[in-house]
């Protein structure tokens, strides 16, 4: 309940104080049903309290209170055109919300939401006391409109974010009750009120006709009613406007790794020809597009967007950051430098003040006991308490007799009839916890001093309502540390708290179990009459302990002290409309016996831990103003006083609190370090030092010690006084004469960049934006959170459910404008969550500390969001900016001073060969499959396995040399081919496609592989077929009947015209007889075939494989593996390009031993169908890919136990290889060992194969040598391409694992991609490899291979410029470890980082997509995967929401902290999808470019689409 302090004086009686306690729904009678006797009201105290109880109903909007208010001051005017009477004139200030409750009541709050039925009964929603009423004020609206007026004339556009219409509609009006139905009067403005200043133009139509909007509404920002369309119209507006200068002002390359910046370009603009077919059939779906100046298609309305933000970020809030080049790898934060103009303290050093002294008086009471012995025994019939019921008339008037025999009463029943005589339950001094409702202050006050009889500790708390209660935890084990057991309430309050089902009350989350003892005198004992409580004086013994506020809750103890107050005589009445269960409420509601003048409306300043610090006096002259100051907002943020004139916007108007309080001694030391004094006009914390005070935190030393023991300290070091001072946590200054000013509360204290905010002066500015007609006034909080290294300000509000997502979104605009403005402070976010969704107190405000909890856990679940971190994040390190290149003779020569070698590694000699074998006479791969056919015609070559683990079919080296003949046969009598014709193989992975394959050498065609169309998703998978087929110049195409049906049917034909396909062989009818005679090659470094693949930047590209190259891949692979034909190696790949190919088809004919093929569709219906065949069949050598081992992760993680019954024992696997295109994986690959280590897989078995498109493999780790190596690598060094090895969890390590050992034949060198010099071991540069098994060159078909000849045919710059390398587009490096090889030699490890295509050029340092999605994929448990890319300078983040669709804007705050903490970037725009929607290809690698043009084309469908300002 809140405070009204309100005296009547009767003439010369001696009786006690008359208390009465006001209930929140009877306050509007309160004010003329107040006791007749008492004399009449003074005019201007009388309409103030009309005013202050009229408003404090709930909720209203400013027009509602304008009315109000002149309809009470008209009875007060003696015309229209008079004036008040210089008597009853009130102060402008006055008449304005804010400032009347500062005198009545000081800190107050908002009208709490509706609680459920059952708990209303007994517990009246009010107020909090932490957010109120007070930021209520004409005159900050006034200065909060005026800022935001001048920005009218700016009218800049902010992107709004895109919310899926499923979303929208989940979080309508329909879906949450209102916190107060009864919170707007029936004088508030409706619907048709006029908007005035920057809401009219944001929230106007565009003039732009139907032919300027957008044509896809799947990822709508809006619903259909009320206008929310404008920011859509605004947004395709600024589309209209920006669309040339997006045509020519393209973004900028940071996939291009040539030096040669046009000859990177064109080289890019031919593949993207080779690609465009398989980028706009992807399975987003058709939009329309527009090119950019690089030809890549977009969206309209996502590039308007993104334009917009782009335009905004243009326009700088705060001054750009130095740019310098960071020559070292230590990235420093910016440090905020201080102003060399901001204000700094002048005065001198402040004189602590004390207070008025305490007069002695002989007959004084000794104790409270005492006291109330005294009054209950001489004044019997004096009522001690009336309460009010809802009509204003006194419900209950508790004398002082009633009080003292139910105190003794009450004290009896606890010492003697709890427990047992033997065993009591409560002995003296033990803690007792007091649980009342707030319309009960009697029962309350009989308890409190029967605790106080009983020489028992009575704890305070609220009533809890339900189990889930906000807070309710931390109350739990405060009552458990206090060793409370015993809990005594009232009869009502009883029957109202929760019950299961037995009837009994449950036990509360993190509650001790408690004894519910009710103090009703028809449930109590009469007391014997020779008992008698021992009455004590005072000393200093734990009178009572009171729960502190938020954000830590703790327990404060108060000794049993003489009390005291003002020096008024008694016969007073005091109105007491606070809590009095806590704070100023119990101690001026139930403890105090003096009262206040009714003169006056006196406020006080108080605290948990000090108590009461300063009071305004009584004042004889009432007409005399209270002490008033106009400081500067910029002033008090540097904790200076600096007085300031109200015309100016950022100002703060104080009213003074009074004097100190008498007794007391009061100084203001600094906030932060040594308490030391602060300066007359300096802001600092005020310290109290009083026989009156708190006197520790129960139970915590150091805290007690820290805020219970403060000496205050001189400028000179010397301490002011011997005696303790007790922090209060109020900020303040102590003005003329004497009088306390309050700027803020410690716990409301916001450090941003030096400089000190206070959250309520925060919450004021948001809510003088409008708040009535899209937020409720009392539902916000404002804190901050800790984001790199700085403080960082978030507001929560509810949202009401009638506003729309665009008036939501326009008001938070102007929030954070006004904010800006006006406080010189950017807010990192803002959030609007639905209706009665914050955690709530028991009392119905806000519970900040749990809300805080829940944005940090991502459990918000807002309904709107807005990030700002390029505003407000101005610490980020500088950008580095590149100086000219160094030449490469020069970093040669340094790397030899400084004693680093040139990184350079070599595998085996390929010559070191068996000679025994007979393979090596031959140069064609159709030779050594004749040879095998004739020699071991019996041996089998391949095993192909069915879902269910059975053979389905299997080929021996003569069944596999027949089928190649009658294909051989089949291409030259039906197809009509002529030797070198392209064929394109459209097989599923199985035996077919390995004797098509053959059968095209026999034939001397030239054999692609081609992934089949899926039967379920033909309309995105055909076209890429085509494209393959037409760019490979295919004469024919073979594939099996069901493929053939599958081409000719309607889907297909709807898809691609099938009649301009090259003829479709069905291979299925083979000819029975032998072809005339078999193809000899002639030439080996002809073209033996093409292998096409998509890489991960979305571009398409064959390249050509010579019969030498395929010779000697096969040869390196047989070695490092040590393949043989007495060996099984298990296969479970994709076998259409790469390394699978290549183990799936050629190496078994090569080198002789079984393959068993396990095709990886198959696992989706059986996972454990790959280990169970590596088992069973005793496989010691196995390969296959992350998608694969993915699956058996997840699919299999809960399975062990089962396949361990089963029989499942990978103890012989010495080799488990995962062949990829990227970085190792290596939390895949270990939680992979960690899963079935207790199947027997060891840990080292499990390694990785690196290869490329110039390069099908280059590191295979295969059987022999050392383990994988793993290093620690600086990722802020790798960031300017530095390598720095650091240990184990040092701050930002990042572990890379050996990508494989290098092949026998292989040599590798790391050279810098732009001047092509050799690098040493401490640089990052590009992968190149020389290499017999190389590629010969791209091939398109079209005469354009010449423009990659770089990639196959580079030579260094400098060193060894003789050598021939190519170029594998992938940046690592080369460490030389202490491990040996088994040649003896230490061994050389290669790193592979990233792609250099992929890799994103930001703020001139290089980032890898990878480090940032692992940051990513952290930040949220709802995150199931992420990608990132670059558009235009921003940072795109695209992440699939694991979850439900309430969930996703969690996520938003969550990914924008954990990119700025770890990677020192801003994320752009924050992308929330389904699961599924990041493309990925058979080897289980992003496809990030194909992501990103269906971003830009608005082909997505995303749940949600935040742009960070």
């Amino acid at each position: 309940m809140e405070v009204e302090l309100y005296l009547k004086k009767k003439k010369e009686r001696k009786v006690p104080v008359r208390l009465k306690i006001i209930d929140d729904a009877r306050r509007k009678n309160a004010a003329n049903q107040l006791d007749k006797r008492t004399r009449p009201t003074p005019p201007s105290l009388a309409l103030s309290l009309s005013i202050y109880l009229y408003l404090f109903a709930g909720d209203i909007t400013q027009k509602g209170y304008e009315k109000k208010r002149s309809k009470l001051i008209r009875a007060y005017v003696p015309h229209a055109g008079g004036n008040l009477a210089a008597s009853d004139r009130l102060p402008r200030a006055q008449l304005g919300p804010a400032p009347l409750y500062l005198y009545l009541n000081g800190p107050m709050s908002h009208r709490a939401p509706l609680g459920p039925p059952s708990a209303a009964r007994f517990h009246r929603r009010r107020t909090s006391g932490t957010r109120d009423e007070r930021y209520r004020s004409d005159v900050h609206t006034e200065a909060v409109q005026a800022v935001l007026a001048r920005h009218v004339e700016r009218k800049v556009a902010v992107p709004m974010p895109s919310k899926r219409r499923s979303l929208v509609v989940q979080t309508s009006m329909d879906a949450y009750t209102p916190p107060d139905s009864s919170s707007g009067s029936e004088e508030e403005a409706g619907p048709g009120d006029d908007m005035s200043g920057m809401e009219h133009w944001m929230s106007r139509p565009s003039q732009l006709g139907p032919a300027h909007l957008g044509s896809t509404s799947s990822s709508s920002s809006s619903t259909q009613s009320g206008g929310s369309g404008n920011a859509g119209r605004l947004a395709d507006s600024l589309a209209h406007t920006h669309i040339s200068h997006l045509n020519h002002s393209t973004p900028p390359d940071v996939m291009g790794y040539s030096s040669d910046s046009s000859h990177s370009h064109t080289e890019r603009h031919h593949m993207a020809n080779m690609g465009t077919i398989a980028r706009n059939t992807q399975k987003y779906g058709n939009a329309e597009r527009m090119e950019t100046g690089d030809g890549v298609p977009v969206s309209s309305r996502v590039s308007a967007k993104i334009q917009q933000l782009v335009n905004t970020l243009k326009q700088p809030r705060r001054p750009p950051l130095r740019e310098f080049f960071v020559d070292d790898f230590d990235e420093l934060l910016e440090v905020q430098q201080p102003d060399p103009n901001q204000p700094r303290p002048e005065g001198a050093e402040m004189m602590p003040v004390r207070g008025e002294a305490l007069g002695v008086v002989t007959n004084w009471p000794p104790s409270l006991e005492a006291a109330l012995q005294r009054w209950g025994t001489i004044s019997p019939k004096a009522p001690c308490l009336t309460s009010l019921d809802t009509a204003g008339k006194p419900l209950y008037v508790l004398t002082y007799g009633k009080l003292w025999s139910r105190s003794i009463k009450l004290a009896y029943n606890i010492l003697h009839k709890l427990g047992s005589k033997q065993e009591p339950m409560v002995r003296p001094g033990d803690r007792v916890a007091l649980v009342f409702p707030n319309n009960d202050p009697v029962a309350f006050m009989v308890a409190f001093y029967g605790c106080l009889l009983a020489e028992v500790v009575p704890v305070p708390i609220e009533v809890p309502l339900s189990r889930k209660d906000a807070g309710s935890q931390q109350i739990g084990f405060l009552l458990g540390s206090c060793g409370v057991t015993v809990a005594l309430t009232s009869d009502a309050c009883h029957k109202g708290l929760p019950k299961s089902a037995t009837g009994e009350i449950p036990q509360f989350k993190g509650w001790p179990k408690l004894l519910w003892f009710v103090t009703e005198s028809k449930h109590l004992s009469k007391p014997p009459r020779d008992w008698f409580p021992h009455i004590k004086d005072a000393n200093n013994d734990t009178a009572y302990i009171e729960v502190s506020a938020q954000p830590v809750r703790t327990a404060v103890t108060v000794n049993n002290l003489r009390l005291s107050s003002s020096s008024l005589s008694a016969a007073e009445t005091i109105v007491n409309v606070l809590d009095f269960k806590k704070d100023v409420g119990l101690w001026h509601g139930i403890l105090t016996t003096k009262g206040l003048r009714a003169e006056v409306i006196c406020p006080c300043a108080s605290s948990p831990e000090a108590l009461t610090v300063a009071i305004r006096r009584p004042v004889e002259d009432s007409s005399q103003p209270p002490g008033r100051g106009v400081l500067s907002m910029q002033g008090l943020s540097y904790g200076v006083v600096r007085v300031d004139t109200e015309e100016r916007l950022s100002v703060l108007t104080v009213q003074d609190v009074g004097t100190v309080t008498p007794g007391g001694l009061v100084c203001v030391v600094k906030p932060e370090g040594v308490p030391q004094l602060c300066q007359t006009d300096e802001i600092g914390e005020l310290c109290v030092c009083s026989v009156a005070t708190g006197t520790s935190y129960y139970g915590l030393t150091g805290m007690t010690k820290n805020t219970f023991e403060v000496y205050p300290v001189s400028s000179s070091g010397g301490l002011i006084s011997e005696y303790a001072f007790v922090r209060t946590g109020l900020l303040g200054f102590i003005g003329p004469g004497g009088l306390v000013f309050i700027t803020g509360k410690m716990d409301g204290l916001i450090m941003v960049s030096g400089r000190r905010h206070n959250a309520d002066d925060i919450v004021a500015t948001a809510l003088a934006v409008e708040p009535m007609k899209f937020v409720y006034r009392g539902r916000i909080a404002v804190f901050s959170v800790t984001v790199l290294r700085d403080e960082r300000i978030v507001v929560v509000a509810e949202q009401r459910p009638d506003s729309t997502e665009e008036d939501s979104f326009q008001w938070m605009s102007r929030v954070l404008q006004a904010i800006d403005s006006i406080h010189g402070v950017g807010v990192f976010c803002l959030a609007l969550v639905p209706a009665n969704t914050l955690p709530k107190t028991p009392l119905g405000g806000i519970h900040l500390s749990e809300i805080k909890q829940l944005y940090l856990e991502g459990g918000l679940h807002p309904c709107n969001v807005l990030m700002c971190p390029h505003t407000c994040v101005t610490n980020l390190p500088k950008p580095r900016q590149k100086q000219p290149e160094i030449g490469p003779a020069s970093v040669m020569v340094g790397n030899l001073v400084s004693g680093k070698r040139i990184a350079q590694a070599s595998g085996r000699d390929l010559g070191q060969t068996d000679d025994n074998d007979q393979v090596t006479n031959f140069l064609f791969l159709s030779e050594v499959l004749q040879w095998r056919a004739q020699t071991t015609p019996d041996h089998v070559l391949y095993t192909l396995l069915s879902s269910r683990g059975a053979v389905s079919s299997s080929l021996t080296c003569l069944q596999l040399h027949k089928r190649a003949e009658r294909v051989a046969a089949l291409l030259m009598e039906r197809g009509g081919l002529q030797e070198g014709d392209h064929v394109a193989l459209v097989y599923p992975p199985g035996i077919d496609l390995i004797a098509a394959f053959y059968g095209c050498l026999y034939a001397g065609c030239v054999p692609i592989t081609v992934r089949p169309p899926h039967p379920q998703n033909i309309s995105t998978t055909l076209p890429t077929v085509k494209m393959i087929v037409e760019v490979s110049h295919s004469a024919c195409v073979m594939t099996t009947a069901v493929i053939c049906k599958l081409l000719r049917s309607k889907e297909a034909m709807a898809t691609v015209d099938i009649r301009n396909w090259p003829p479709v062989l069905d291979t299925d009818d083979l000819p029975k007889k032998k072809p005339p005679a078999l193809y000899k090659p002639t030439n080996p470094d002809g073209l033996a075939y093409l292998d096409f693949s998509v890489s991960t930047t979305g571009m398409l590209a064959g390249v050509q494989m010579s019969h030498n190259a395929v010779g000697a891949f096969c040869r390196s692979v047989k070695l490092q593996c040590e393949l043989y034909p007495s060996r099984e190696v298990a296969i479970c790949l994709d076998p259409y390009c790469g390394l699978g190919f290549v183990l799936w088809c050629l190496c078994s004919v090569y080198s002789g031993h079984q393959s068993i093929l396990i095709p990886p569709v198959e696992l989706e219906s059986n996972p454990a169908l790959w280990l169970l065949a590596v088992s069973q069949l005793r496989v010691r050598d196995t390969f296959c890919s992350y998608s694969v081992m993915e699956l058996c992760t997840k699919g299999l993680g809960l399975q062990t136990e089962a396949l361990k019954a089963r029989g499942l024992d990978l103890s012989r696997v010495r080799a488990c290889v995962v062949v990829a295109e990227e970085r190792p994986r290596m939390s895949l690959t270990h939680s992979f060992s960690k899963l079935f280590k207790d199947l027997g897989l060891h840990p080292r078995s499990v390694s990785t194969a690196f290869g490329c498109r110039v390069n099908l493999a280059i590191c295979l780790q295969g059987t022999s040598g050392p383990d994988p190596t793993t290093v620690y690598v600086d990722m802020r060094a790798l960031r300017h391409d530095r390598v720095r090895l650091v240990e184990r969890g040092s701050p930002h390590s990042l572990p890379l694992m050996e990508s494989g050992k290098i092949l026998p034949g292989v040599r590798i060198i790391i050279a810098n991609p732009e001047t092509k010099g050799p690098l040493g071991d401490s640089h990052l540069g590009e992968i190149w490899v020389h290499s017999a098994h190389n590629g010969s060159g791209y091939y398109s078909g079209y005469g354009e291979e010449v423009l990659q000849s770089d990639h196959f045919n580079s030579r260094l710059s400098f060193g060894d410029t003789q050598t021939v390398w190519a170029r594998t587009g992938y940046l690592g490096f080369l460490r030389r470890t202490e491990l040996t090889d088994a040649n003896g030699e230490r061994h050389d490890a290669l790193f592979v980082v990233g792609a250099l295509e992929e890799a994103m050029e930001l703020r001139g340092m290089r980032y890898h997509p990878i480090d940032i999605e692992t940051s990513v994929i952290r930040a949220h448990k709802s995150i199931m995967e992420c990608a990132v890319f670059p558009w235009t300078n921003l940072l795109v983040v695209v992440v699939e929401l694991e979850g439900s669709e309430q969930e996703a804007l969690d996520l938003v705050p969550m990914v924008t902290k954990a990119v700025l903490e770890e990677h020192y970037l801003i994320v752009g725009v924050v992308v929330v999808t389904d699961i599924g929607v990041i493309p990925i290809n058979s080897r289980g690698e992003k496809q990030r470019m194909h992501l990103r043009d269906g971003f830009l084309q608005d082909q997505l469908d995303p749940i949600y689409v935040a742009y960070n300002m």
